[in-house]
């Protein structure tokens, strides 16, 4: 395998990518995949875009804002690319962090970035600074681009880089630097192959991998899985829940809708009967969120709402068949299930129209091939259970990481979800394979949030598991063994009690310090103190006793 020549100055991305034997095996199988050695990704879904289309379509829609066109996001992400270049030194394979919920000043952030030529490292807006000093620690942060809203735990990280606030008032509000600069930009002619963006997982192990992704794999998903399955065009409208930080909302928000011109509507927070309300007001044909979502606009009796919808996709956890079935029932339309990955950037295993079965997560999107194998990487026979197995045209690269020969194996990317085929080949998921809980659509690793927890000085031990949840579709439940002495925040001992009632005010005030330490949406909904947890001879934790105790 050999790479073409570099655009990067700042050489920091391709220094660290994985050994070539330890990638998976690349397949560009379909036409769509198979892209020049020189490719921005910016360039083919903005100014390639209106090259096409011309600049006035309608491009980027906002709640309680005026939309902006094609041409309007051009502008402002050439006046910012610009700006990042001459005030701002970023130089081609810089790493800039980009901190904010999901509105159009993020979306012309992102767009700066990749045509200054630059890595750009979406973040989730919550994070706190301790997981925001371990994302620079992995990635080098160059400079940060943060909400003015969302400050406070970014300054309170301590780069040692630059930060660049937007949004808000001031004279140093980064759009308002940015508007004194021309609004042409000569995108940097980056390679194909040159690292666009490092997406950060959530952390099986409480320490997140930074994956590493091509200018050629952000288009791939959009040339794949939403060509093929979705075949939008320009008059679609797109919406939906998850941020852009997680690669199932950047494709589904902005690369899949922009490949086309078509257009986004970015909501910065919603429940699922507001989510109902936007697809109203906007006249929205493709969401993507999780199944709770669903379930929760049929609940609140939003059915009517979505009457402009074409396609409902839905991955981040498991969609079970009654769900399916229901919201098809009230709606008439058939959710898109599917299954993706950080490391792949999105769904790489689904189905549309005839071809859903309700409960499988369908076949191998085209230009994709999958497996399910054992502990050996050998394919399994129909109704066995194993591995679940993937190639295509992105793949796993951990940047500097040991756990790249976890996830690659034999060529394959194993993604960690347990599934097996039946007799037609369609892919039915059995659980996940590792200790990650999937809560409302949010990855959320169990060690992580223990990691939390055990920094609390009452707590000695503490382990996490998942737990089947109606609403959520698995709940985040800690076991807690506190230190003999302390108070339980109610008058009482809390050393030797246990039990799920016991020390309201002591749960809370596990709940508190943990959404101060770690985003708040992982921590533990359900918290049940325990006078030891189960152990093997060997001092390895029991987590299927803490799950049949739950």
């Amino acid at each position: 395998m050999k790479l073409s020549p570099s655009s990067h100055v700042d050489t920091f991305c391709r220094d660290n990518l994985p050994p070539f034997e330890q990638w998976p095996e690349l397949l560009f199988t379909v036409p769509e995949v198979q892209y020049p050695e020189k490719l921005n990704c910016a360039s083919e879904l903005l100014d390639a875009v209106i090259a096409e289309h011309g600049p006035d379509r309608p491009c980027l829609h906002a709640p309680g804002e005026p939309s902006w066109s094609y041409g309007e996001l051009l502008s402002r992400a050439n006046q910012l690319a610009r700006l990042l270049v001459d005030e701002f030194g970023i130089v081609p394979g810089n790493r800039v962090l980009l901190r904010g919920p999901n509105n159009p000043r993020l979306i012309a952030c992102w767009f700066a970035v990749l045509k200054s030529g630059a890595v750009v490292v979406p973040t989730m807006p919550l994070l706190r600074p301790g997981e925001l000093r371990t994302i620079n620690e992995i990635g080098r942060i160059d400079l940060s681009l943060c909400d003015h809203r969302f400050t406070e735990d970014l300054l309170a990280a301590d780069f040692p880089t630059p930060t660049a606030i937007y949004g808000g008032d001031g004279e140093d509000e980064l759009f308002a630097r940015a508007v004194t600069r021309a609004e042409t930009f000569d995108n940097v002619a980056t390679a194909a192959d040159d690292v666009s963006m490092l997406a950060f997982t959530s952390g099986t192990t409480g320490r997140p991998k930074a994956t590493m992704h091509f200018h050629r794999d952000v288009l791939a998903n959009a040339d794949t899985f939403s060509s093929y399955l979705l075949d939008p065009g320009p008059d679609d409208v797109f919406t939906g829940t998850p941020p852009i930080a997680f690669t199932f909302g950047l494709g589904g928000l902005v690369v899949f809708p922009l490949r086309v011109g078509a257009s986004t509507v970015l909501i910065e927070k919603a429940t699922p009967s507001e989510l109902a309300g936007h697809i109203a007001t906007f006249g929205a044909t493709a969401c993507f969120t999780a199944p709770t979502a669903y379930r929760a606009m049929l609940a609140a009796g939003d059915a009517a709402k979505l009457g402009t919808m074409k396609y409902a996709v839905s991955a981040g956890e498991h969609l079970p068949a009654g769900t399916w079935k229901e919201f098809k029932d009230e709606t008439g339309i058939s959710i898109i299930n599917g299954i993706g990955s950080t490391e792949m950037l999105h769904i790489f295993v689904s189905a549309a129209g005839d071809d859903i079965r309700p409960g499988s997560t369908g076949f191998a999107v085209p230009g994709y091939v999958a497996t399910v194998v054992d502990d050996s990487a050998k394919p399994v026979a129909p109704g066995v259970v194993g591995r679940l197995a993937i190639k295509g045209p992105t793949g796993c690269r951990y940047l500097d990481d040991p756990r790249q020969s976890n996830y690659v194996q034999n060529g394959w990317n194993i993604t960690g979800d347990s599934f097996c085929t039946d007799d037609e080949g369609y892919f039915w998921y059995q659980a996940r394979s590792d200790d990650m809980i999937v809560s409302s659509g949010y990855n959320i690793a169990a060690p992580e949030v223990e990691e939390a927890v055990l920094a609390h000085p009452d707590v000695a031990e503490c382990a996490v598991i998942g737990v089947p949840d109606e609403a959520r579709g698995s709940l985040v439940k800690a076991f807690v063994v506190l230190r003999a002495g302390p108070e339980s925040g109610d008058g009482t001992s809390s050393g030797t009690r246990s039990g799920t009632s016991f020390g309201e005010a002591k749960i809370k005030e596990l709940q508190d310090f943990v959404k101060q330490r770690i985003a708040p949406y992982k921590y533990p909904r359900a918290v049940q103190f325990i006078d030891e947890l189960p152990r093997t001879a060997s001092g390895k934790l029991q987590r299927f006793r803490l799950r049949d105790l739950a």
